[in-house]
């Protein structure tokens, strides 16, 4: 089968490898869409420590059922399915109480550490546990299909959110994940979600999808004027989709007193944090991982359009233009959103 492998940092190669075999309790997948996580792109230069060559890389995937395990009953050749990027071993304390994403013994498609390593979806074929798939409805296109994963990150976000009708939201960046989380508190019953960030092309995406209003930080006071129009409050809530200090302080700042504000983006391994401002102001700071059995919901809110994925998708290339657009994607290029590669 034909794979992206990932054979030294900054290096991948498309290459011949054995087609695997699923385990009692797995499903082989033919993978129809594959996107390109923005942790798959700081895998390529090894600034993570989470894709230890060589590695197939890849965990945003849909496709087809190609075969299964002896002990699989639900589901069969030819279904259509979608798979959670992490795999949960079912057992631990954190799984016990429905927290899969916190699972002890948590691994991930795509990624090795000194741990694991599970091969990814960046290939022509990828062995998952059945446990961790879900069925797609027939009308889906896999290119969408392979975006659920980013839109359970999302949701997950707003689900760990205290929102009221009437409230305010915040949503700090409008990259993929923020696009999709202020789509996802906007259903969650968010009163008005303003949307911020430095480049205005996003800013007019976010608009077209549903934004109350947008605010440039670059070139203007965003804190004024989210107070302006809060009584000189603030918002209630705020959902940071950037994880930088930069952004951080926004988020913060742009909360009322006795606000929350949910950490989604993890751009940077630390911060600064300016604690008088929430220690003082009674800010809560909530922390957001993954997902944790949202996908159902995911598939329903985006098949019945309450989330829109395509306008989010820069482009649908074959696999063998996996090299030439992970170079695009470090080097920033803008404008860029997601890039879905299909076998």
């Amino acid at each position: 089968m034909k794979s992206l492998v990932l054979s030294a940092y900054k290096q991948l190669e498309l290459v011949d490898m054995p087609v695997p075999q699923p385990a009692e309790d797995e499903l082989l997948v033919r993978i129809k869409a594959c996107g390109i996580c923005g942790s798959d792109v700081h895998g390529y230069d090894g600034s993570t420590g989470r894709r230890l060559p060589p590695i197939v890389m890849g965990h945003e995937a849909a496709g087809v059922v190609e075969s299964v395990g002896r002990a699989v009953v639900d589901f069969r050749p030819g279904d259509r399915v979608t798979f959670d990027s992490t795999v949960s071993c079912g057992k631990c304390f954190y799984c016990q109480r429905g927290q899969i994403n916190l699972c002890d013994n948590r691994e991930v498609v795509g990624v090795s550490t000194p741990t694991f390593k599970r091969m990814g979806a960046f290939a022509e074929y990828v062995t998952v546990p059945a446990r961790i798939c879900y069925p797609l409805p027939a009308n889906m296109p896999y290119a969408h299909a392979a975006l659920i994963e980013a839109v359970s990150v999302a949701v997950h976000a707003v689900s760990l959110t205290p929102l009221t009708p009437t409230d305010t939201a915040v949503v700090v960046g409008a990259g993929m994940i923020g696009l999709l989380t202020m789509q996802a508190v906007r259903h969650a019953g968010a009163a008005r979600v303003f949307v911020l960030d430095v480049d205005d092309t996003r800013l007019e995406l976010a608009r077209s999808l549903g934004a109350t209003a947008t605010l440039n930080s670059r070139s203007e006071n965003v804190i004024q004027r989210i107070q302006e129009q809060c009584e000189g409050r603030g918002a209630d809530v705020a959902l940071e989709c950037v994880g930088t200090t930069a952004a951080i302080k926004l988020a913060v700042e742009g909360v009322r007193k006795g606000g929350a504000v949910t950490l989604v983006g993890n751009v940077a391994p630390t911060i600064e944090l300016g604690l008088q401002s929430v220690v003082s102001r009674q800010i809560r700071l909530q922390g957001s991982c993954a997902s944790s059995g949202e996908y159902p919901e995911c598939i329903d809110l985006m098949a019945s359009g309450a989330i829109r994925v395509e306008p989010l998708i820069s482009a649908v290339a074959p696999l063998e233009d996996g090299v030439s657009w992970f170079e695009r994607l470090y080097a920033r290029e803008p404008g860029l959103l997601k890039v879905v590669l299909e076998p």
